[in-house]
């Protein structure tokens, strides 16, 4: 709009000024050099711009770039033989004349024009090697035969001069590339009124230059009159703006946008993309940095670890447990010191570097500082969540040399600090090698469900009322060929991890329902058989339908089948309560196994599709000498009789506690005050015979 503006007013003060001032006519040669200048400048454009769009950036050469370089060939050339023409160069055994020139001037123009017009007007899309070079060669080969047609019958076309001035073919040619050059600026803005290129505005201001310029020429009567001159130098000022638009789009803007997407893989390579904190890689070159920097003190890396965030993840989705890293990583970013910097290690674990420290305790200090800040919940989807972290501490020099054996060596001791329920860990060699013996534990897991080294034992669960047996809980056992028996605290979270959990937890209920229609063939009493689900089976969409073949094989009814689920797999209240319905359809009792030590709603508790109450033995324990204890299970006792829930409580181990829980009424009772849990023979034989 500057650009119209500019040359409107331009060509209202020319004839305004012609009108009040006329000019003395000045000699023709001054104008002829002024065209010769101009039509140099004006080929050495059109030469460029051909360059410009044809060699460089070749493997991402598009349309608009090929055949507006195919287009100011064909103009170069033209140019090149105005020029000649006015400089009087014979050609072919004739002088060309200023005939010839306008001629030429005006194909040019209206060439020009046209051209970005129809160019302008496509649909721009890359284009291969093949089509260049066919464009290359059909041009070549039209501007060579147009040339040599020029030059050799050139003489036959009619006169455009007369009486020195210019004939009315002049000015109808010229009006029609005025307006072609609008009609191009037309195609360029208005084409499906899309976004288009910011380069392609310097193409649309060149063209209002070529239609200032013929607007000139217009008004003009002959070639030797300063109006024809100023359109001439308007023409010159379009090529220049052409060279600079196609400039941008064949150089400038292809370099841009590499540096961009250079730049954005750059950040990619080295941030991670969920919190935008710098990635392990980036932690890795900036601790050797640091490492490297450092004279006589001591710097440290922490690697912190979410506690629980498996359970949060699963129990409210993968979106909840996203928004709660990126609120970890920020509430950790904004509260650290000025040389201290936070990483993001993937998926629940952040890094901290901290330099120049004084000693481990003031360093384990400064973490525990940083791990209160989570006292404070975070909010998520209008829902408050507590989190703990856990931490592991790593120095340089004493723990090791280089970047990556110091995050390692920090990360092995986080780890360490989650399995034993620690806060902050700092790393000492032994850890190292319980590490690798996890690692050989864990293969050895893969192998030993397909070795049948696992097994079950039961444990019974007693009425407390007259101490028959009314039920018992299958428990899954693992006899390592050189380490002898596994606690299942060891090797269940390595299950769970692993995801081996889902085939050993179903391997326990084919096991434990066949066992059970094994006794109850053999004409004992029929039970009910208690078997604990992982957070994986829950979660299975198919688990119902699983379930529901395997007692049909088995030839099982379903009231002999109890599951149980803890507290941490009701997070997600429509998941849970929808499979809780498909289990109950089946006809299976459901248990909510280590009853208080979770975080349920009292809300959702009371409408949940549930059989009974399993008190965690870490409440029964205390429950003669803490009086907060024998509350709570007085509590859970009396809530369980007025949802009509039958309540057991675990880990009885005494007359007292079992005293206290007859009071309390409550139903059942599992420990080792009846019996520790045994292997299936000795169970037949203590609690089935009699």
């Amino acid at each position: 709009m500057k650009t119209a503006l500019w040359g409107i007013v331009m060509f209202a003060a020319v004839l305004l000024a012609e009108s009040l001032y006329p000019l003395p006519g000045l000699d023709p040669r001054v104008f002829q050099t002024a065209y010769i200048l101009l039509g140099s400048c004006c080929t050495a454009a059109s030469f460029a711009i051909f360059s410009q769009g044809w060699l460089l950036f070749s493997h991402k050469l598009s349309r608009y770039r090929l055949y507006t370089a195919a287009l100011f060939l064909c103009v170069a050339v033209l140019d090149l033989l105005q020029m000649l023409s006015l400089m009087g160069m014979p050609l072919i055994g004739s002088a060309m004349n200023d005939n010839d020139a306008l001629w030429l001037s005006l194909i040019s123009r209206l060439l020009l024009t046209a051209g970005i017009f129809c160019i302008y007007s496509l649909k721009d899309f890359m284009v291969n090697v093949a089509h260049k070079s066919f464009v290359l060669t059909v041009t070549m080969v039209a501007t060579a035969a147009a040339a040599a047609a020029f030059i050799a019958w050139g003489r036959m076309l009619p006169p455009l001069l007369v009486d020195g001035g210019m004939g009315p073919a002049v000015k109808y040619a010229v009006f029609f590339t005025a307006l072609t050059a609008l009609g191009g600026i037309a195609s360029i803005v208005y084409r499906g009124r899309k976004e288009r290129a910011p380069s392609l505005l310097i193409i649309i201001r060149a063209l209002i230059y070529t239609a200032i310029g013929q607007g000139m020429i217009l008004s003009a009567g002959s070639m030797y009159e300063i109006n024809y001159l100023l359109g001439s130098l308007g023409a010159a000022m379009s090529y220049y703006l052409m060279l600079k638009g196609v400039y941008r789009l064949t150089i400038e803007d292809p370099f841009r946008e590499q540096q961009r997407m250079e730049a954005k893989m750059n950040y990619l390579a080295f941030h991670d993309d969920l919190t935008g904190l710098p990635n392990k890689r980036r932690l890795t070159e900036r601790l050797d940095k640091v490492m490297k920097a450092q004279d006589n003190g001591t710097t440290g890396v922490v690697v912190f670890n979410i506690n629980r965030f498996k359970n949060i993840n699963d129990s409210l989705g993968h979106q909840a447990g996203d928004r709660l890293l990126q609120q970890v990583g920020d509430r950790l970013k904004r509260n650290t010191l000025p040389k201290e910097e936070v990483f993001s290690m993937g998926g629940d674990e952040f890094a901290l570097i901290m330099p120049e420290l004084g000693d481990v305790e003031s360093a384990i200090k400064r973490i525990r500082g940083l791990m209160q800040l989570f006292e404070e919940p975070l909010t998520i989807d209008d829902g408050d969540y507590h989190i703990t972290l856990c931490a592991g501490l790593a120095l340089y020099p004493e723990d090791g040399d280089t970047a990556e054996q110091l995050i390692q060596n920090a990360d092995t001791a986080v780890h360490h600090a989650k399995d034993y329920g620690i806060d902050v860990r700092h790393f000492v060699p032994s850890m190292q090698r319980k590490a690798k013996e996890r690692l050989k534990l864990e293969n050895d897991l893969r192998k030993a469900l397909e070795r049948r080294e696992f097994y079950l034992e039961y444990q019974p669960l007693v009425s407390l009322e007259n101490c028959e047996i009314v039920g018992m809980e299958a428990l899954l056992r693992w006899r390592h060929p050189k380490r002898g028996n596994v606690s299942p605290q060891e090797f269940i979270p390595l299950a769970e991890e692993s995801g081996l959990i889902v085939q050993l937890g179903e391997w326990v209920l084919r096991t434990a329902c066949k066992q059970n229609k094994t006794w109850q063939d053999a004409g004992y009493k029929p039970i009910c058989v208690s078997i604990n689900l992982s957070m994986r089976q829950f979660l299975q969409p198919h688990l119902a339908d699983r379930i529901g073949q395997i007692l049909q094989e088995i030839g099982l009814e379903p009231k002999y089948v109890e599951l149980e689920i803890t507290e941490s797999m009701t997070f997600d209240k429509e998941t849970a309560f929808e499979q809780l319905r498909r289990l109950k359809e089946l006809g299976v009792f459901i248990s909510i196994d280590d009853f208080g030590t979770g975080y349920s709603s009292l809300h959702y508790l009371k409408s949940m599709p549930i059989d009974r109450l399993k008190i965690d033995r870490s409440f029964v324990n205390e429950v003669m000498s803490d009086h907060n204890d024998a509350a709570i299970v007085s509590t859970i006792t009396s809530m369980a009789h007025h949802l009509q829930l039958k309540v057991t409580a675990e880990g009885v181990e005494n007359e007292e506690q079992l005293h206290f829980l007859r009071e309390q009424r409550c139903h059942e009772g599992q420990g080792y005050y009846f019996s520790k849990p045994v292997p299936p023979a000795d169970f037949e034989k203590t609690f089935l015979l009699h």
